[in-house]
């Protein structure tokens, strides 16, 4: 993976997370214990400080950046959904982020939130646990239910089993001319997306 380091600070992963090796890290960016970063996600600590918790994801083509003397961090079990752009602000314990979401300098995500895709959360924002952001300026729309947190908690459990998965088995590889006959499937049981579970 690209890791740089800039005025002698250079990033820190821990051993049992796994950064894709197109992932870009720079500067003051902390990648915690079982946490996954995806391809081409960017860590850009050039200014602030950058944290990925415990078992958190940020999925491909993320970015994480702030400004000098912030912290942008996702705490434990944060879930950053592909294409989600973080900018000096906090994501609470277990909170999902959807794709292509917005978050902006001093808002604060409680925890057990989840973000809608493609919403938009403007600085200095804040909100309590457990509530469903949407839109653009994002709005509180409701409290978040057990069916979704549980649901939400699964499949960041499927990512962290990702790290694990790809420290063990992921290894470049040339393509193959042809399908083969008896193609095997990736098998990942109980993962679903929510609207399927509801009926």
């Amino acid at each position: 993976m690209p890791v740089f380091s800039i005025d002698g600070i250079t990033p820190v992963v821990d051993p049992t997370a796994f950064v894709h090796e197109t992932a870009v890290l720079i500067g003051d960016a902390i990648v915690g214990p079982g946490a996954y970063v995806g391809p081409n996600a960017v860590m850009r600590g050039d200014f602030g400080r950058l944290i990925l918790g415990p078992g958190a994801n940020l999925q491909d083509t993320c970015i994480m950046h702030g400004f000098p003397g912030t912290d942008t961090e996702v705490e434990e079990n944060g879930h950053i959904g592909h294409g989600a752009v973080l900018h000096g602000c906090r994501i609470g314990r277990n909170t999902l982020v959807g794709m292509n979401a917005v978050i902006m300098d001093g808002a604060e995500i409680g925890p057990e939130c989840i973000v809608a895709a493609c919403a938009f959360v403007k600085a200095k924002f804040h909100c309590d646990a457990r509530s469903m952001l949407v839109g653009s300026p994002a709005r509180l729309l409701r409290q978040v239910t057990d069916e979704e947190i549980a649901w939400k908690s699964r499949g960041t459990a499927e990512y962290q089993a990702l790290s694990r998965r790809c420290l063990q088995t992921l290894r470049p590889a040339e393509p193959l001319a042809a399908v083969e006959a008896d193609r095997r499937r990736i098998v990942v049981e109980d993962v679903q997306p929510l609207y399927k579970s509801r009926g």
